[in-house]
């Protein structure tokens, strides 16, 4: 019976907007099968494991978990045979002791490579758009390069650029200290000082923030917004509330990432794989779409928020 089936969603920051939503189309999915899901919040490898424990005692027969931390990778699989609980990862993939990922346990995360590609795919087409030269344009990343998404967003970009024939040599390289707007603006201020030679620009990075702060730098240095086309990642609260803004600037969209195929789906996911013995896809990469300023709406419907 659909009732007796129990299955846990476990997330590393429930305080954080993205899991809170996770957690709401996990519900949903669970109030249309009829099954139960319990929500607990695993910020540190000690409560993955409590947590682990509570669900065996509760008889849930299943777990979609976003870890605090990959590198409990072996332990988690140890944990979940020994409770007996079938269990797949979400956003992050679980490591072994070697660092690679663990393919025995079915993955659902965001392609941040693909995510990069239509951070860049919008660019060229608003250049396109506008009639610029790409010769005479610069491109300026700014990097987080310790964090492997932030590295694979960028790159995703990049590989767009110029594949498209954007000049290699035109993209300048603007290293962050963290990932928030004062960083990026400090890393964008610092690049277009140094490369007065572009009149125009194109600005990207991990997120919505790092997208922000090259906006604020070039308005600084007196760059118009009708000279550069920045693209953030993340439809955050901070691309929302500039599109709000009475003025145009250069922040053209947001690549919105959907929290409902990875609360919903995996939810899903998990519930067929214990009531009905099949298994979830070992690897299933979603990706997002760049949202405007004229589409927020619709975008929005379409992915569920």
């Amino acid at each position: 019976m659909a009732e007796d089936i129990k299955i846990g969603f476990l997330v590393k920051m429930p305080e954080e907007g993205w899991f809170q939503e996770e957690w709401r189309f996990a519900e949903q999915a669970a109030k249309e099968k009829g099954f139960k899901i319990i929500k607990i919040g695993v910020p540190n490898g000690e409560k993955v494991m409590s947590a682990i424990d509570n669900l065996a005692a509760q008889q849930a027969q299943g777990f979609v978990i976003c870890v605090p931390d990959v590198k409990l990778g072996t332990a988690i699989v140890n944990k979940a045979k020994q409770a007996k609980l079938k269990f797949s990862t979400v956003d992050d993939r679980l490591i072994d002791g070697k660092g690679k990922p663990i393919e025995s346990v079915p993955h659902m995360g965001i392609s941040a490579f693909e995510i990069g590609k239509q951070v860049g795919t919008g660019m060229l087409d608003e250049m396109k758009k506008r009639g610029w030269n790409m010769n005479e344009v610069g491109a300026l990343r700014i990097s987080f390069d310790e964090l492997p998404t932030a590295k694979e967003r960028t790159s995703g970009v990049i590989e767009a650029l110029t594949a498209a024939g954007f000049p290699a040599a035109n993209i300048i390289n603007a290293p962050q200290v963290k990932t928030d707007t004062e960083s990026a603006f400090n890393a964008g201020n610092t690049a277009l000082l140094k490369n007065q030679k572009f009149k125009k620009w194109l600005a990207f990075g991990l997120n919505d923030e790092a997208a922000l702060g090259a906006v604020r730098a070039a308005e600084g240095q007196g760059i118009k917004a009708d000279s550069m086309i920045a693209i953030g990642i993340g439809g955050s609260a901070s691309a929302i509330s500039e599109f709000a803004k009475k003025d145009v600037t250069a922040f053209l969209g947001t690549v919105l990432i959907s929290p409902k195929r990875h609360g919903y789906e995996t939810a899903m996911n998990m519930y067929e794989w214990v009531k009905n013995g099949k298994a979830p896809a070992a690897l299933t990469l979603t990706s997002g779409k760049i949202m405007y300023r004229n589409n927020q709406k619709e975008v929005k419907a379409e992915m569920g928020l």
